[in-house]
């Protein structure tokens, strides 16, 4: 009788407990939650939404997303108490592209998932660049013009490279048979040589209309040096001579001496007449030190670049007693 008795205690006491215990203790059980439509969709984010029920129990949530229904991506988990709804930004996507995601949702009573939803990000608007490569180049030497075009839709799109030439007044024409853009968007037009100082771009032949940016090609003219230095002595006037190509009647040279790791103009002088496509120069400088030396040849009308010929070592031997 007396443990009848306790037992049937303990049992009204159990109900007892049971009846006074919180309601949402009650009904603690796994989370709710509703994957909403994505927010700020751009080329490379989006916000991703929906609403998250904690169900009476602390709760993390976060969610999946990826190109395809395995996900494989996932935001930070978030701890949540009471019901909200939930907005997470994700970056780093790739533009023009569908991702799946979902909200999951997780506490002490389990893990609740929420419906798939895609969303495509935002197409990449199509940019080209251009760069020449050598710039400038040598009188009668090949040159390269290459670039990318970026963007959504890059691949095997036909691009035209046009020119206008000093004094860049007749305005950008075809300069060379229309190519395609490899699967990265990337083109190169070679250019075996160029006559004078050209502008150059890269126009995409179809819609939408994508223009480079200006590239302006240096030409530098070539000069060729010669210098007589047959038993050099102090004070002695050593001859420099040479030729300029393409021609430029009147062009001005400089004799130019390296000092400090600066050149420095010791002579000068403008160059004359030479020959079908060329002009000379010559000019006597009193040599009073060893050194190295190199001629500047000028260009200032605009159709070429100023360059200078090759460097030359003039060795003065120590006087002998």
């Amino acid at each position: 009788m007396l443990r009848d008795g306790m037992a049937g205690r303990a049992a009204l006491a159990a109900v007892v407990a049971a009846l006074s215990a919180p309601a949402a203790a009650q009904a603690a059980g796994k989370p709710v939650v509703t994957t909403g439509a994505a927010a700020n969709v751009a080329q490379q984010s989006v916000n991703l939404t929906g609403t998250v029920a904690p169900n009476g129990a602390r709760t993390t949530y976060y969610f999946q997303y990826g190109a395809t229904v395995v996900y494989g991506s996932t935001t930070p988990a978030t701890a949540v108490n009471r019901k909200l709804r939930v907005s997470v930004p994700v970056s780093g996507l790739a533009p023009a592209t569908t991702y799946h995601y979902r909200l999951v949702a997780q506490n002490a009573h389990g893990l609740t998932t929420g419906k798939d939803h895609a969303v495509k990000t935002r197409p990449q608007p199509l940019g080209v660049t251009l760069a020449a490569t050598p710039n400038p180049v040598p009188w009668g030497a090949a040159t390269t013009l290459a670039g990318t075009l970026s963007g959504t839709g890059n691949a095997n799109r036909a691009v035209v490279l046009q020119a206008n030439p000093f004094p860049y007044t007749q305005g950008f024409a075809n300069a060379a048979n229309a190519q395609l853009t490899n699967a990265h968007g990337d083109f190169s037009f070679p250019l075996t040589s160029v006559a004078l100082n050209s502008q150059y771009r890269v126009l995409m032949t179809d819609r939408p209309a994508v223009v480079s940016p200006i590239v302006t090609l240096g030409v530098a003219v070539h000069v060729s040096t010669h210098v007589r230095r047959q038993r050099l002595r102090r004070g002695m006037r050593v001859r420099f001579s040479g030729t300029l190509r393409p021609a430029r009647d009147g062009a001005q040279f400089a004799i130019q001496k390296l000092s400090k790791g600066t050149w420095r103009t010791v002579a000068g002088g403008i160059t004359h007449h030479g020959g079908a496509g060329f002009s000379r120069y010559a000019k006597r400088v009193r040599i009073r030190h060893s050194g190295t030396f190199r001629v500047f040849m000028g260009i200032s009308d605009g159709n070429y670049v100023s360059n200078v010929g090759r460097t030359v070592e003039l060795h003065i031997p120590r006087h002998r007693s």
